[in-house]
This record gives C-alpha cells, structure tokens and sequence, in this order.
C-alpha cells in the first residue's frame, strides 16, 4: 500500500488516547485472584483501589509513563519518524514528568489539563510475561470532543486511535469525524479483548464508517469476528477496512490488503520478559514503515522488530541498543 495514494501531505503520525502513567508489578498468579484480575484484560477502577492494590505488592513497582496510542508514537519518535500525541492530563508532578518524558523522546506533546489526577494503570506482569491491567483513567477520560478541533491533527498523514477510548463514545466519535474532516488516514488498535466485548455495537459502526487500518491481536479479533481462525479472522476484518492487521504473539501476525493475506514471521526465540507495550510498539514500526513506503512485509517486519524488543525489558521503552538493532532493518 503506497501511503500518498490517499494521502498528500507529510509523514506526521499523531496518536490520540489516554495520558497515563504505568505503574509495572511482577507478581504471581497468585496476586491476580486476590485483586480480581482478569489475566491478560483490563478493569476499569477508582485511583484508590490501584493504591489499595500498590500495597499489596511484593516489591515496589516500577513507574514510567504510558498508554496505548502514546507508546506507539513514542516509539514512532525513537524510530526518527514524525510524531505527536495528544491526551489530557492532571496538572502535578506525574503530569509534567509525562510532559518531559514525551520531548526527551522527539514527540510534539498536545496535552490539555485538568483539575483531576493524571491517570495510571497498575499493570500486574506473571512469569508467563502476560499483563493484567487495572486503570483509573482520571484526566485522561476528561478530553473533550471539541478540544481536538484546534489543530491538533494537521499535516497528519496518520491518526492513530486506541481502542480504550471506547469507553469514551463522544470522544472517540469526535476523534474519527475531526480525522477524517482533516484528510488523515485513520488507524485504529483494538486495546483489549474486554474493550471489544464491552463495545462492539460502537466498534463495528466506526471501523466501518471510519477507520483504514485496524490492529488486533488474535483475542480480540476472535472476540469482534467471532471467528477462531485467524486467517478468517483478518479476512472478515479485511472487509471493513483497507489494512487489517492480527498479531498472533511468537507466531508472528497476518496483515490483509486488496484481497490478499501477508503471513509476517515473529521475531527472536518466543521468550518474553515482559509483554507490556509489545502490541503499542508493534503498531509505531508498522505505522512508520507505512508513512515511509515500505513495502507491507517490510512494515510487519520492523513492527515485529519493535514488538520484540520491547519484551525483552519491563515497561513499554526500548533502550537505545534495541534501537540500534531494529533501525538496521531500515536500509
């Protein structure tokens, strides 16, 4: 797929999403049962229970900033490609750490604020590297429909959207409208399973109304196709969208356009320390790659690059040796 096709402009990738920060737990199995998790989803809950639950834990956790369509551009931004995010959050300490953290990594930060905390997640890690995540959204959820009508997406040639704004439908409606008025492909992650289930009505309505490129792991493209396949899977998806992507963990991923299906190897022996971020970065050497005109195996294999990396540390940031490696893939 040649990206100036559809679109004349730049290779500005802007992700809109949730400014939050992730507070990393390795813990046991164990710990999950005692909180509720569900394993491998995502719980929606008030900042004192995520406080609750930091006291339970075995050692202390690891902070760093986060969030799905932020991950991903700032991995856009490490990969020396054009990047921006926008998102709201609190007007603290955790704010401008998030702030800072996002100019440090060569990413335009649009971050509105609000009198409420800035929003966090307690991502709990089990040996098997799966994250189960619990998140008080805060001044993230704040973001209004009309606040992205002031320039936040020109000279985008991408917008990337994350699923959990879902739980939002105002905003993630105004998202895809104010996208599309601005000539900006549209690109969209599915975020979790339990967002899926939790919105499918909404969902099926934007990705076909709206979305160009759609990201889906196996999970969650089983749970909106409600096919187990996953060949047939991303073919359904194919249908609705011009670029359908589902990643299947170390057996690599699909990516589907114009009626044919790209099998993309997965990177590495399969070993994971840690999965937080795989899916997000992912989605930044994909996305890259596409603005860049590589051809679709070359973007799934940068993807998976970036993918692979990132779980061999814990949180959702590649060191700069990691960087060095995947930008070999790049000439």
């Amino acid at each position: 797929m040649n990206i100036t096709e559809k679109k004349p402009y730049g290779k500005l990738i802007v992700g809109v999403g949730s400014a939050l920060v992730d507070i990393l737990a390795h813990e046991e199995d164990e710990f999950l049962k005692r909180t509720g998790a569900t394993k491998g989803g995502m719980t929606l809950v008030d900042k004192e229970f995520i406080e609750a639950a930091v006291k339970e834990t075995s050692r202390k956790p690891k902070i760093v900033p986060g969030g799905s369509a932020c991950n991903t551009v700032v991995g856009v931004g490490q990969l020396g490609g054009q990047a921006r995010f926008v998102g709201k959050c609190g007007n603290g300490k955790w704010a401008q750490l998030f702030r800072e953290d996002l100019i440090k990594q060569n990413v335009d930060p649009v971050l509105f604020t609000s009198s409420s905390p800035t929003g966090r997640v307690l991502s709990i890690i089990t040996p098997d590297a799966q994250r189960s995540m619990f998140t008080y959204l805060g001044a993230s959820s704040e973001t209004l429909p009309h606040e992205l009508s002031n320039g936040c997406f020109d000279d985008a040639a991408i917008v990337h959207i994350e699923g959990y704004l879902l739980f939002n439908p105002e905003l993630i409606l105004g998202a895809v409208k104010t996208a599309r008025a601005s000539g900006a492909l549209i690109s969209l992650d599915l975020a979790s399973f339990t967002v899926v289930e939790d919105s499918k009505n909404l969902l099926d309505q934007i990705i076909t109304d709206f979305v160009d490129i759609v990201i889906a792991n196996e999970d969650e493209a089983r749970v909106f196709t409600g096919l187990a396949d996953e060949r047939r899977a991303v073919e359904a998806l194919s249908e609705k969208v011009d670029v359908a992507i589902v990643k299947i963990g170390e057996r690599g991923s699909l990516v589907a356009h114009d009626n044919k299906v790209i099998k993309i190897e997965a990177m590495g022996d399969g070993n994971a320390l840690d999965t937080t971020g795989a899916g997000d970065l992912w989605a930044s050497g994909f996305l890259y790659g596409l603005v860049n005109d590589y051809p679709l195996e070359k973007c799934g294999e940068i993807g998976s690059a970036c993918g692979y990396e990132v779980c061999q540390v814990v949180g959702a940031t590649i060191p700069e040796q990691g960087w060095k490696r995947i930008k070999k893939l790049l000439h």
